[in-house]
């Protein structure tokens, strides 16, 4: 038995990258997944690789800073799929480069924290209310490294808005909880998906890969792993965590 079958799953941000990874994973795991996004030639691509593998999935759009737009894509994953009993608000953005705080544009900052914080909390307020008079259901949120210890190579807006996200997720567990609701959270290092493999030279991919101690940087596969593991019933006694998966460089 697959460790997520009968189970509807969102994933927002997932027509690539880490998103993509996550809900092509939870779909080999017996989930119906919804995957999100705004190009719909990325999400035909992942949606059509799930039903390839044997897998059921639909492409689903919406500007997740919209809670208008997000109530519409829920009621039409309930529509097509179901009731969602795993949400994962993986959606967010980096617009800002690094640099010092007084640098930082309000544009630059609202469009940040829009993308992130503002994205994850509308999300979970759509969702959360019919899992809770269900009782049951598993959110996943996405923060990142830049919230778990500053750097000068993190931009200011995106750590903050990402540490917002965590305090945002134990604050809704604990809400959650007596409505048999878990509420998780992700913090990814620097993940070599298909852009990051583009962008970052070959060179810089090794040195970054030497400052972790297990000595190479993560794979999307790596995320998806970890979030199929919060989704699932084998982690009915976790709620309320910050699960680093960043190759032991985050040490506390």
């Amino acid at each position: 038995m697959n460790s997520l079958d009968g189970q509807v799953a969102l994933v927002t941000g997932s027509s690539r990258g880490i998103g993509a990874a996550i809900a092509e994973d939870f779909a080999r795991h017996g989930a119906k997944v919804a995957v999100h996004g705004r190009d719909q030639a990325a999400l035909a691509a992942v949606t059509a690789r799930i039903e390839q593998a044997g897998g059921q999935a639909i492409g689903v759009t919406a500007d997740v800073t919209r809670y208008a737009e997000i109530e519409a894509m829920r009621r039409r994953v309930e529509q097509e799929l179901g009731p969602v009993d795993v949400l994962v608000a993986n959606a967010g953005g980096n617009p800002v480069r690094p640099g010092p705080v007084e640098q930082v544009t309000e544009e630059g900052w609202h469009a940040t924290v829009e993308a992130n914080l503002t994205a994850t909390f509308l999300t979970v307020k759509s969702f959360l209310p019919g899992m809770k008079e269900r009782g049951r259901g598993s959110i996943i949120t996405m923060s990142s490294a830049a919230a778990r210890r500053p750097t000068v190579a993190s931009p200011v807006p995106y750590a903050a808005a990402k540490a917002g996200i965590e305090v945002l997720t134990r604050a809704m567990a604990l809400q959650a909880g007596p409505g048999g609701v878990r509420v998780n959270c992700i913090a990814p290092e620097t993940i070599l998906t298909d852009r990051n493999r583009q962008q970052i030279p070959e060179a810089v991919q090794a040195e970054l890969a030497g400052l972790h101690p297990i000595r190479r940087l993560g794979t999307p596969e790596d995320v998806a792993r970890a979030a199929r593991y919060l989704a699932s019933d084998e982690a009915a006694w976790v709620s309320g965590v910050v699960l680093d998966v960043a190759g032991g460089s985050v040490l506390a």
